[in-house]
Protein backbone atom coordinates (compact mmCIF):
# COMPACT_ATOMS: atom_id res chain seq x y z
CA UNK A 1 0.00 0.00 0.00
CA UNK A 2 1.32 3.38 -0.83
CA UNK A 3 1.62 5.83 2.22
CA UNK A 4 1.56 9.55 1.80
CA UNK A 5 2.78 11.63 3.93
CA UNK A 6 0.84 15.52 4.25
CA UNK A 7 2.81 18.15 6.34
CA UNK A 8 0.31 21.49 6.97
CA UNK A 9 1.97 23.52 9.55
CA UNK A 10 -1.75 25.99 9.87
CA UNK A 11 -4.09 22.76 9.22
CA UNK A 12 -7.25 23.07 10.95
CA UNK A 13 -8.22 19.94 13.09
CA UNK A 14 -11.54 17.72 11.60
CA UNK A 15 -13.67 19.34 14.36
CA UNK A 16 -12.66 22.52 13.88
CA UNK A 17 -14.58 25.11 11.61
CA UNK A 18 -13.25 25.56 8.03
CA UNK A 19 -13.22 24.23 4.48
CA UNK A 20 -9.28 22.79 4.64
CA UNK A 21 -7.79 21.95 1.55
CA UNK A 22 -5.44 18.82 3.08
CA UNK A 23 -8.24 17.39 5.11
CA UNK A 24 -10.30 16.60 2.27
CA UNK A 25 -7.46 15.83 0.00
CA UNK A 26 -6.47 12.84 2.54
CA UNK A 27 -9.78 11.56 2.43
CA UNK A 28 -9.80 11.92 -0.93
CA UNK A 29 -6.79 9.64 -0.90
CA UNK A 30 -7.79 7.34 1.46
CA UNK A 31 -10.89 6.42 -0.81
CA UNK A 32 -8.23 5.61 -3.21
CA UNK A 33 -7.27 3.14 -0.94
CA UNK A 34 -3.46 5.19 0.06
CA UNK A 35 -2.46 5.31 3.79
CA UNK A 36 -2.35 9.29 4.47
CA UNK A 37 -0.75 10.73 7.67
CA UNK A 38 -1.71 14.33 8.22
CA UNK A 39 0.98 16.20 10.11
CA UNK A 40 0.58 19.86 11.82
CA UNK A 41 0.95 21.43 14.63
CA UNK A 42 -0.64 21.53 18.52
CA UNK A 43 -1.41 25.38 18.55
CA UNK A 44 -4.62 26.61 16.62
CA UNK A 45 -3.19 29.29 14.72
CA UNK A 46 -6.85 31.32 14.04
CA UNK A 47 -7.46 30.87 18.17
CA UNK A 48 -3.86 32.04 19.31
CA UNK A 49 -3.87 28.84 21.64
CA UNK A 50 -3.09 25.35 22.31
CA UNK A 51 -5.67 21.97 20.98
CA UNK A 52 -7.29 19.96 23.42
CA UNK A 53 -6.38 16.22 21.78
CA UNK A 54 -9.70 14.82 20.46
CA UNK A 55 -8.42 10.91 20.84
CA UNK A 56 -12.14 9.74 20.19
CA UNK A 57 -12.47 11.81 17.17
CA UNK A 58 -8.74 10.86 15.70
CA UNK A 59 -8.63 7.51 16.20
CA UNK A 60 -11.89 6.93 14.25
CA UNK A 61 -10.45 8.56 10.81
CA UNK A 62 -9.48 7.11 8.26
CA UNK A 63 -6.08 8.89 8.10
CA UNK A 64 -3.58 9.65 10.77
CA UNK A 65 -3.88 12.92 12.07
CA UNK A 66 -0.53 14.15 14.46
CA UNK A 67 -0.33 16.75 16.45
CA UNK A 68 3.60 17.50 17.20
CA UNK A 69 4.66 20.80 19.48
CA UNK A 70 4.40 23.81 19.61
CA UNK A 71 4.92 26.90 21.80
CA UNK A 72 2.39 29.59 20.23
CA UNK A 73 2.29 33.01 19.85
CA UNK A 74 0.02 36.07 20.83
CA UNK A 75 -0.42 38.06 17.63
CA UNK A 76 0.41 37.08 13.62
CA UNK A 77 3.60 39.21 13.36
CA UNK A 78 5.45 39.38 16.37
CA UNK A 79 9.03 38.32 17.28
CA UNK A 80 7.39 34.91 19.08
CA UNK A 81 5.97 33.64 15.98
CA UNK A 82 9.04 32.90 14.29
CA UNK A 83 10.89 31.35 17.38
CA UNK A 84 7.54 29.33 17.75
CA UNK A 85 7.54 28.59 13.77
CA UNK A 86 11.52 27.44 14.48
CA UNK A 87 10.02 25.18 17.03
CA UNK A 88 7.65 23.36 15.54
CA UNK A 89 10.56 22.97 12.19
CA UNK A 90 12.64 21.18 14.67
CA UNK A 91 10.22 18.75 16.13
CA UNK A 92 8.74 18.30 12.32
CA UNK A 93 12.51 17.42 11.40
CA UNK A 94 12.99 14.74 14.72
CA UNK A 95 9.69 13.48 13.89
CA UNK A 96 10.26 12.70 10.58
CA UNK A 97 13.29 11.07 11.69
CA UNK A 98 11.10 8.52 13.62
CA UNK A 99 8.45 7.51 11.33
CA UNK A 100 8.64 4.61 8.70
CA UNK A 101 9.97 5.98 5.10
CA UNK A 102 6.52 7.45 3.01
CA UNK A 103 6.60 7.05 -0.68
CA UNK A 104 5.91 10.77 -1.05
CA UNK A 105 5.48 13.88 1.18
CA UNK A 106 3.24 16.70 0.13
CA UNK A 107 3.83 19.89 2.36
CA UNK A 108 2.05 23.32 2.23
CA UNK A 109 4.29 25.88 2.74
CA UNK A 110 4.14 28.42 4.57
CA UNK A 111 5.71 28.53 6.49
CA UNK A 112 8.98 27.74 5.61
CA UNK A 113 10.27 26.04 8.79
CA UNK A 114 8.23 23.19 7.69
CA UNK A 115 9.18 23.61 4.44
CA UNK A 116 12.84 23.38 5.22
CA UNK A 117 12.61 20.63 7.42
CA UNK A 118 10.82 18.46 4.98
CA UNK A 119 13.01 19.52 1.83
CA UNK A 120 15.76 18.00 4.02
CA UNK A 121 13.99 15.21 5.11
CA UNK A 122 12.91 13.84 1.54
CA UNK A 123 16.82 14.66 0.14
CA UNK A 124 18.26 12.64 2.16
CA UNK A 125 16.04 10.05 2.18
CA UNK A 126 15.09 10.18 -1.67
CA UNK A 127 11.88 10.61 -1.52
CA UNK A 128 9.12 12.41 -4.05
CA UNK A 129 8.60 15.60 -2.83
CA UNK A 130 5.41 18.14 -3.67
CA UNK A 131 4.82 21.33 -2.83
CA UNK A 132 1.75 23.10 -2.11
CA UNK A 133 1.95 26.77 -2.31
CA UNK A 134 -0.87 28.53 -0.15
CA UNK A 135 0.92 31.94 0.49
CA UNK A 136 4.31 33.88 -0.06
CA UNK A 137 6.75 34.09 2.18
CA UNK A 138 8.17 36.64 2.77
CA UNK A 139 6.38 38.99 0.56
CA UNK A 140 2.90 38.81 2.59
CA UNK A 141 5.05 39.76 5.34
CA UNK A 142 6.63 42.71 3.61
CA UNK A 143 2.84 44.35 3.68
CA UNK A 144 2.83 45.21 7.18
CA UNK A 145 6.67 45.75 7.47
CA UNK A 146 7.64 47.54 3.87
CA UNK A 147 10.75 49.20 4.31
CA UNK A 148 12.98 50.37 0.82
CA UNK A 149 15.80 48.10 1.10
CA UNK A 150 15.78 47.23 5.08
CA UNK A 151 12.58 45.22 4.49
CA UNK A 152 14.65 43.42 1.50
CA UNK A 153 17.77 42.91 4.13
CA UNK A 154 15.70 42.26 6.57
CA UNK A 155 13.91 39.42 4.67
CA UNK A 156 16.96 37.54 2.65
CA UNK A 157 17.40 34.82 4.88
CA UNK A 158 13.13 33.88 4.15
CA UNK A 159 13.40 34.10 0.67
CA UNK A 160 16.64 31.91 -0.01
CA UNK A 161 14.76 29.66 1.92
CA UNK A 162 11.77 29.46 0.06
CA UNK A 163 13.90 29.45 -2.87
CA UNK A 164 15.06 26.61 -1.70
CA UNK A 165 12.29 24.65 -0.83
CA UNK A 166 11.06 25.68 -3.82
CA UNK A 167 13.91 24.15 -6.18
CA UNK A 168 13.76 20.92 -4.56
CA UNK A 169 10.21 20.49 -5.43
CA UNK A 170 9.40 17.57 -8.14
CA UNK A 171 5.91 19.08 -8.33
CA UNK A 172 4.78 22.69 -7.48
CA UNK A 173 1.35 22.94 -6.87
CA UNK A 174 0.07 26.51 -6.19
CA UNK A 175 -3.81 28.20 -5.47
CA UNK A 176 -3.04 30.67 -7.90
CA UNK A 177 -1.04 31.05 -11.24
CA UNK A 178 0.67 33.52 -9.68
CA UNK A 179 1.62 32.05 -6.51
CA UNK A 180 2.75 29.17 -9.26
CA UNK A 181 4.71 31.16 -11.31
CA UNK A 182 6.58 32.37 -7.96
CA UNK A 183 7.66 28.73 -7.50
CA UNK A 184 8.68 27.93 -10.72
CA UNK A 185 11.30 30.17 -10.88
CA UNK A 186 13.46 28.43 -8.30
CA UNK A 187 12.41 25.23 -9.97
CA UNK A 188 14.37 23.25 -12.90
CA UNK A 189 12.53 20.25 -12.25
CA UNK A 190 8.87 21.27 -12.98
CA UNK A 191 8.62 23.03 -16.82
CA UNK A 192 4.47 23.68 -15.93
CA UNK A 193 3.35 23.49 -12.43
CA UNK A 194 0.10 23.03 -11.72
CA UNK A 195 -2.72 25.60 -10.22
CA UNK A 196 -5.40 24.40 -7.94
CA UNK A 197 -7.84 27.22 -6.65
CA UNK A 198 -8.54 26.42 -2.83
CA UNK A 199 -12.11 25.97 -4.12
CA UNK A 200 -14.96 23.57 -2.37
CA UNK A 201 -16.78 20.66 -2.78
CA UNK A 202 -20.03 22.15 -4.81
CA UNK A 203 -22.24 19.00 -3.59
CA UNK A 204 -21.25 18.99 -0.28
CA UNK A 205 -21.64 23.54 -0.49
CA UNK A 206 -24.90 22.70 -2.07
CA UNK A 207 -26.30 19.86 0.94
CA UNK A 208 -25.48 23.02 3.41
CA UNK A 209 -28.13 25.40 1.35
CA UNK A 210 -31.28 22.87 1.87
CA UNK A 211 -30.77 22.81 5.17
CA UNK A 212 -30.82 27.03 5.54
CA UNK A 213 -33.78 28.20 7.27
CA UNK A 214 -32.66 31.65 7.80
CA UNK A 215 -35.19 34.62 7.78
CA UNK A 216 -34.70 37.18 5.71
CA UNK A 217 -37.56 40.64 5.16
CA UNK A 218 -38.67 40.11 1.88
CA UNK A 219 -37.66 44.00 0.72
CA UNK A 220 -34.05 44.10 2.39
CA UNK A 221 -31.19 43.76 0.29
CA UNK A 222 -28.03 41.54 1.89
CA UNK A 223 -24.39 42.43 1.85
CA UNK A 224 -21.94 40.19 2.43
CA UNK A 225 -18.40 40.04 3.87
CA UNK A 226 -16.97 36.35 4.56
CA UNK A 227 -13.49 35.74 6.10
CA UNK A 228 -10.89 37.13 8.45
CA UNK A 229 -10.81 40.17 9.75
CA UNK A 230 -7.31 41.60 9.35
CA UNK A 231 -4.65 44.41 7.98
CA UNK A 232 -5.18 42.92 4.79
CA UNK A 233 -8.90 43.41 4.77
CA UNK A 234 -10.11 47.06 4.30
CA UNK A 235 -13.67 47.12 5.23
CA UNK A 236 -13.94 50.71 6.33
CA UNK A 237 -14.11 51.34 2.33
CA UNK A 238 -16.92 49.36 2.42
CA UNK A 239 -18.80 51.25 5.69
CA UNK A 240 -18.03 54.67 3.55
CA UNK A 241 -19.04 53.63 0.50
CA UNK A 242 -22.66 52.39 2.23
CA UNK A 243 -22.90 55.69 4.15
CA UNK A 244 -22.84 57.21 0.27
CA UNK A 245 -25.23 54.49 -1.47
CA UNK A 246 -27.52 55.31 2.24
CA UNK A 247 -28.06 59.12 1.28
CA UNK A 248 -29.90 57.92 -2.00
CA UNK A 249 -32.69 56.57 0.14
CA UNK A 250 -31.53 52.41 0.80
CA UNK A 251 -33.49 52.34 3.28
CA UNK A 252 -32.96 48.42 3.62
CA UNK A 253 -29.89 47.25 3.50
CA UNK A 254 -27.89 45.28 6.00
CA UNK A 255 -24.08 44.40 5.60
CA UNK A 256 -23.37 41.10 7.35
CA UNK A 257 -19.71 40.52 7.84
CA UNK A 258 -18.66 36.92 8.89
CA UNK A 259 -15.79 36.42 9.97
CA UNK A 260 -13.58 37.39 13.14
CA UNK A 261 -9.50 38.47 13.42
CA UNK A 262 -7.77 40.99 15.09
CA UNK A 263 -8.88 44.40 14.13
CA UNK A 264 -12.61 43.01 15.04
CA UNK A 265 -13.01 45.70 17.49
CA UNK A 266 -11.92 48.66 15.31
CA UNK A 267 -13.87 47.37 12.52
CA UNK A 268 -16.64 47.72 14.78
CA UNK A 269 -15.89 51.01 16.36
CA UNK A 270 -15.70 52.30 12.91
CA UNK A 271 -19.25 50.91 11.51
CA UNK A 272 -20.82 52.90 14.37
CA UNK A 273 -21.08 55.95 12.44
CA UNK A 274 -22.55 53.74 9.24
CA UNK A 275 -25.65 54.74 8.31
CA UNK A 276 -26.72 51.11 7.07
CA UNK A 277 -27.22 48.25 9.58
CA UNK A 278 -24.16 46.34 10.16
CA UNK A 279 -24.41 42.92 11.85
CA UNK A 280 -21.38 41.10 12.63
CA UNK A 281 -21.82 37.55 12.97
CA UNK A 282 -18.41 36.71 14.09
CA UNK A 283 -16.90 33.29 12.85
CA UNK A 284 -19.42 30.37 12.13
CA UNK A 285 -18.82 26.94 11.26
CA UNK A 286 -19.02 26.17 7.57
CA UNK A 287 -22.14 24.83 7.07
CA UNK A 288 -23.82 27.76 8.88
CA UNK A 289 -21.78 30.42 6.80
CA UNK A 290 -22.74 28.51 4.11
CA UNK A 291 -26.63 28.29 4.79
CA UNK A 292 -26.25 32.18 5.39
CA UNK A 293 -24.14 33.53 2.71
CA UNK A 294 -26.81 32.23 0.07
CA UNK A 295 -29.46 34.33 1.40
CA UNK A 296 -27.19 37.31 0.26
CA UNK A 297 -27.72 39.49 -2.79
CA UNK A 298 -24.04 41.06 -2.91
CA UNK A 299 -20.54 40.07 -2.12
CA UNK A 300 -17.91 42.60 -1.50
CA UNK A 301 -14.09 41.36 -1.50
CA UNK A 302 -12.33 44.76 -0.26
CA UNK A 303 -8.40 43.78 0.36
CA UNK A 304 -6.29 46.75 0.81
CA UNK A 305 -3.49 48.17 -1.81
CA UNK A 306 -0.31 45.88 -1.98
CA UNK A 307 -1.80 42.80 -0.37
CA UNK A 308 -0.39 39.38 -1.32
CA UNK A 309 -3.39 37.52 -1.50
CA UNK A 310 -4.33 35.93 -4.99
CA UNK A 311 -7.46 33.75 -5.63
CA UNK A 312 -8.64 32.84 -1.49
CA UNK A 313 -11.21 30.95 0.12
CA UNK A 314 -14.16 33.90 -0.24
CA UNK A 315 -13.92 33.90 -4.10
CA UNK A 316 -15.24 29.93 -4.24
CA UNK A 317 -17.32 30.72 -1.22
CA UNK A 318 -18.91 34.04 -3.41
CA UNK A 319 -18.76 32.06 -6.09
CA UNK A 320 -20.83 28.66 -4.81
CA UNK A 321 -23.28 30.75 -3.63
CA UNK A 322 -24.02 32.63 -6.78
CA UNK A 323 -23.32 36.44 -5.47
CA UNK A 324 -21.95 38.82 -7.67
CA UNK A 325 -19.40 40.50 -6.29
CA UNK A 326 -17.79 44.01 -5.71
CA UNK A 327 -13.90 43.60 -5.93
CA UNK A 328 -11.02 45.76 -5.40
CA UNK A 329 -8.36 43.37 -4.66
CA UNK A 330 -5.57 44.79 -7.03
CA UNK A 331 -4.48 40.55 -7.97
CA UNK A 332 -4.73 40.42 -11.69
CA UNK A 333 -5.90 37.23 -11.93
CA UNK A 334 -9.08 37.46 -9.52
CA UNK A 335 -9.68 40.54 -12.01
CA UNK A 336 -9.82 38.71 -15.20
CA UNK A 337 -11.60 36.05 -13.48
CA UNK A 338 -14.29 38.52 -13.05
CA UNK A 339 -14.28 40.28 -16.01
CA UNK A 340 -14.26 36.69 -18.08
CA UNK A 341 -17.74 35.76 -16.53
CA UNK A 342 -18.82 38.76 -15.65
CA UNK A 343 -20.20 38.21 -12.19
CA UNK A 344 -19.16 40.99 -10.46
CA UNK A 345 -17.59 44.91 -10.94
CA UNK A 346 -14.07 45.15 -10.41
CA UNK A 347 -13.23 49.04 -8.64
CA UNK A 348 -10.01 50.45 -8.03
CA UNK A 349 -8.21 49.76 -4.60
CA UNK A 350 -9.31 53.11 -2.66
CA UNK A 351 -11.74 54.68 -4.35
CA UNK A 352 -14.30 54.45 -2.52
CA UNK A 353 -17.13 56.70 -4.98
CA UNK A 354 -16.50 53.76 -7.35
CA UNK A 355 -17.41 50.98 -4.78
CA UNK A 356 -20.33 52.90 -3.82
CA UNK A 357 -21.57 53.31 -7.38
CA UNK A 358 -20.87 49.68 -7.83
CA UNK A 359 -22.71 48.81 -4.67
CA UNK A 360 -25.68 50.87 -5.81
CA UNK A 361 -25.99 49.98 -9.08
CA UNK A 362 -26.45 45.99 -8.44
CA UNK A 363 -28.96 47.54 -5.18
CA UNK A 364 -30.92 48.79 -7.87
CA UNK A 365 -30.76 46.77 -10.64
CA UNK A 366 -32.22 43.37 -9.97
CA UNK A 367 -31.89 41.87 -13.13
CA UNK A 368 -28.51 42.35 -13.41
CA UNK A 369 -27.88 40.77 -9.72
CA UNK A 370 -29.47 37.98 -11.08
CA UNK A 371 -27.56 37.73 -14.37
CA UNK A 372 -23.92 38.01 -12.65
CA UNK A 373 -25.13 35.70 -9.81
CA UNK A 374 -25.74 33.07 -12.56
CA UNK A 375 -22.51 33.61 -13.94
CA UNK A 376 -20.84 33.67 -10.40
CA UNK A 377 -22.30 30.05 -9.65
CA UNK A 378 -20.73 29.06 -13.57
CA UNK A 379 -17.62 30.05 -12.65
CA UNK A 380 -17.84 27.93 -9.22
CA UNK A 381 -18.35 24.90 -11.29
CA UNK A 382 -15.39 25.29 -13.61
CA UNK A 383 -12.90 26.47 -11.59
CA UNK A 384 -13.61 25.88 -7.57
CA UNK A 385 -15.47 22.48 -7.64
CA UNK A 386 -12.75 20.24 -5.75
CA UNK A 387 -14.66 16.65 -6.97
CA UNK A 388 -12.97 17.89 -10.75
CA UNK A 389 -9.91 20.10 -9.46
CA UNK A 390 -8.24 18.03 -7.18
CA UNK A 391 -7.94 15.10 -9.68
CA UNK A 392 -5.18 16.91 -10.73
CA UNK A 393 -3.23 16.57 -7.81
CA UNK A 394 -4.32 13.18 -7.11
CA UNK A 395 -2.56 12.40 -11.19
CA UNK A 396 0.50 14.26 -9.70
CA UNK A 397 1.03 11.90 -6.91
CA UNK A 398 0.26 8.45 -8.79
CA UNK A 399 2.52 9.68 -11.35
CA UNK A 400 5.56 10.25 -8.62
CA UNK A 401 4.74 7.08 -6.87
Amino acid sequence: MKRIVIIDHFCKTPDETGNNRFIYLAELLCSKGIEVEVITTTFAHIKKQQRKKNESLLKNLPYKFTMLPEPGYPKNVCIKRFFSHFVFGKNLAKYLERIIRPDLVLISVPSLDVGEAARKYCKNNNIPFIVDIQDLWPEAFKLVFNIPIISDLLFMPMTLKANRIYAQADRIIAVSEIYKHRGLQSNKKDNQGLCVYLGTDLDRFDSFCCNSCIEKKENEVWIAYVGTLGHSYNLEIIFDALNQIRDKDNQNVVFHILGDGPYLERFKEYSKNCKVECVFHGRLDYASMVSFLVNCDIAVNPIVKGAAQSVINKHADYAAAGLPVVNTQECIEYRNMISKYQCGINCEVSDTKQVAEAIQLLISNVDLRTKMGKASRKMAEECFDRKETYKNILEQIEILT
